[in-house]
Formats: structure tokens, sequence, C-alpha cells
């Protein structure tokens, strides 16, 4: 199965983000929930460069059939598809590095989050110059049972990380790319995102967003998924928290500070060191090559120079 457009860096006609955004949105099983939500990005980010990148997560219910006849009229959606259900972290980090914007906007597929929230976001990030901006629910429509098990789940999560976040499983955040690109890869590290973005000395706030009922479909997550699952992983998190350390200053024998002569952006790197997939992980995960592809290197697999790959699917 291939995927809709032309294998090479950029489609003809197709401008490079510059600083734009790319919207990634991991789906499963969201038929019916996709081509609102869809329009409602397209409502959101008018004027500004965008792209949005679905991964459909072995879906069952004919959204990959859609997105690939979506994508044939829409020249800003670029849709991945998993043959089976890889979960939703793999599905963001692959579209992390498959994106060509300097910024990350993640939505859940459900049509939960609001699309019309993310121009504050991004203008908050910017002015403030943050590393993530973490949508913050503060009017739920979930059932009693979400509401509960989440609550739990978030208060333990805050007294255990003090990641100084009140509602780290909105979907909705925004980021920039580089900076998540650093981070270790983990199943279910979406959960974690501003205490991994914290320990590695990130600026990280939080901001009041809309919430809507699901109106199709039925959640991939149950109570035991919430809390249980969510605990264990947070002993995992402590983990890592606990063995990031910031660099020192280094200066070399001139008495020049040794990092200026490297710009890595405002994460410095951390010695700590978690496995990310390997470089054929994602060719094999996902069901069709990267429509994106420069000198026969597939965007998915992992980039051995990020300034050269962005420069490649025009992230400028």
């Amino acid at each position: 199965m291939t995927s809709p457009g032309p294998d090479h860096p950029l489609a003809q006609g197709e401008e490079p983000l510059c600083g734009g955004v790319s919207v990634l949105i991991p789906a499963r099983d969201e038929r019916d929930n996709l081509p609102s939500l869809i329009a409602e990005v397209h409502e959101a980010l008018a004027g500004q460069r965008y792209e949005i990148i679905v991964v459909d997560d072995g879906s069952s219910d004919g959204s990959w059939s859609w997105l690939k006849q979506a994508a044939q009229e829409d020249s800003r959606l670029r849709p991945y598809h998993h043959g089976t259900s890889f979960g939703q972290s793999t599905s963001l980090w692959q579209a992390a590095r498959l994106a060509r914007g300097r910024w990350l906007a993640t939505l859940d597929g459900d049509g939960q989050n609001d699309p019309a929230d993310l121009p504050d976001m991004l203008s908050l990030a910017t002015l403030e110059k943050l590393d993530l901006v973490a949508g913050h629910r503060t009017q739920r429509r979930d059932d009693a049972v979400k509401r509960v098990s989440s609550r739990l789940a978030n208060a333990i999560r805050q007294a255990l990380l003090h990641d100084d976040t009140p509602d780290t499983g909105c979907g909705i955040k925004v980021m920039r790319r580089d900076v998540f690109l650093r981070l270790p890869y983990f199943d279910h590290m979406h959960r974690f995102l501003p205490a991994l973005v914290r320990a590695q000395g990130g600026k990280v706030q939080s901001l009041a967003v809309r919430h809507r009922e699901r109106v199709a479909g039925v959640s991939k997550y149950g109570f035991f998924d919430r809390l249980w699952v969510g605990i264990a992983d947070i002993v995992g998190v402590m983990w890592l928290v606990r063995r990031s350390r910031l660099p020192s200053p280094l200066e070399n024998i001139f008495g020049h500070a040794a990092s200026e002569a490297i710009d890595h952006g405002s994460l410095p790197l951390v010695g700590t060191h978690v496995s990310t997939p390997s470089a054929s992980a994602p060719t094999s995960l996902f069901d069709s090559p990267s429509r994106y592809q420069a000198d026969g290197h597939d965007a998915a697999a992992g980039d051995s120079n990020p300034d050269q790959a962005d420069v490649a699917r025009g992230a400028c």
C-alpha cells in the first residue's frame, strides 16, 4: 500500500512551512470524527503555515480509506497508516519525525479537543518563549468514571513528579519539535510530556482550554488504563527524572564557554539515555513508505542530521 502523494521532500507547488506548525493527530477507529476535526483545524489555522499529519493506528472502521481519499483533495493533509495498533505514543513519535513545522500541535482523534484553542496556545508559546504549552480541561465533558480515574491519576502524578501541570492527560498540546525529539521515547510517554520537558530544563506552562463531548465512536481507554497503568508508568518516569542531570557549563582552554560553539536550542542534552525505536522500526511499523523522502532515506526512520533533514522536508 502506498501513501498518498509523491515520494520526494516537497510535493509540486507545496511551500516550506518555514517555522509553521505541524498538527499531529493519532487516531484509531475515528472515521466519524476525523472529517469535522480536520475541517476545524483548517478553520482555526487559516492564514498560517501548517500541515496536518494523521496517523491511522490500525483502524478497522474505514478511516484509512477515507484519509487516502481526503488527501487527494487536501494538500495540507498527510495521512499514514499502521497495519495494527502500536499505540498513541508511537504514533505521535513517528508523526513528529515526519513533521516539517517548527512547532508541533497534538490533538486527540476523538474530536473532544477544540482546534480553536490552538492559536492562543501558539501565541503563548511564542510570546513567553515556552517549550511546551499544555492544555488544561477546566470543564470536562466526560462521564464520571473517566473524571474520577483521571483526577486520581493526576493527583498521584503531581505528588510524585511535581510537574506543576494540572491536566497532563489533556490531548491538546503545543511544543517545539526539536524539544520533543530530544525526549526519551517509551510507550505511554505522551502522558508525561510536561514532566519530561521540565526534567531537561524546559519551560512549561498550562492554559485553560475547551473540552467537548464525544459525538461518535468509543474511548480506547478504560478505568484501569487511566488509573493503574498510569500509576505504573509514573515509577519509570520518576526514575528518568531523578537521573536527568543538566550538564554544568564547560570552558575551553581560552576560557570561552564551550556551548557557544554548539547551538542545541534551549534544552541541553542530558546524559540519561533511554533507547528509542530503531532506525528500521518505523519503516516496518508503517504500512506505507514515508511520503517525504530525501536521497532514499526514510524520514520516519530517524535522522542522522536533524538540521539537514529539516531542510529536506521544508522546515526552513
